[in-house]
């Protein structure tokens, strides 16, 4: 699976880019065929919610699956995303 990752307003650290290539792989034991995900890491000004975003984007036969998450680090809306997407997977195989 082809995992594209940008880095916006900031330059990613070689261990995120490994964390997230990493997180971004366990993909392919949930979806059907998946043929790539996009990943966006961008920096916010507001700090009340965490000013770290995360916008995933996974593209599966079918249609793309989209979730945006926020915290305090980038790991963590990583971690997010990916849990949000496991449930939206998981909501179109029961359908």
């Amino acid at each position: 699976m082809d995992v594209k990752i940008q880095s916006l307003k900031f330059d990613a650290s070689q261990q995120l880019l490994d964390f997230v290539e990493k997180k971004m792989s366990r993909l392919d034991r949930f979806a059907d065929r998946p043929t790539g995900v996009d990943v966006v890491l961008k920096l916010e000004k507001d700090d009340e919610k965490g000013n770290k975003v995360a916008v995933v984007t996974l593209h599966v036969p079918g249609g793309d699956i989209m979730t945006e998450q926020r915290a305090r680090t980038f790991e963590e809306a990583v971690d997010a995303s990916l849990d949000v997407i496991k449930r939206q997977i998981e909501k179109r195989k029961d359908k």
